[in-house]
């Protein structure tokens, strides 16, 4: 995946979850949720449909990675660069 895929899924995802937050204006550097309403469970929703549908393992302690947009893609990158793009809302 590229990091554009990357950030597309993130969003899909996020908005499969929270389906009334607006994505299309986050700052990508700042803490998603400090610009959408996420709250902790939505966070761990997060991480199990990265796991559902891409296979990919994260550590609690490396939760913190994951807080902005910029920080999902860096991390995901290496993990994510043999997958395709999923679509969480048809999964």
């Amino acid at each position: 995946m590229t990091r554009d895929e990357i950030v597309l899924a993130i969003q899909d995802i996020i908005q499969t979850i929270a389906p009334d937050e607006d994505l299309s204006n986050l700052d990508h550097a700042e803490r998603l949720r400090d610009q959408i309403e996420l709250d902790s469970m939505d966070f761990l929703d997060i991480v199990m449909e990265l796991r559902k549908l891409y296979g990919v393992q994260i550590p609690e302690e490396d939760y913190k990675e994951l807080a902005s947009m910029d920080g999902c893609v860096n991390y995901l990158e290496p993990h994510l660069a043999d997958k395709e793009l999923h679509c969480a809302s048809n999964a």
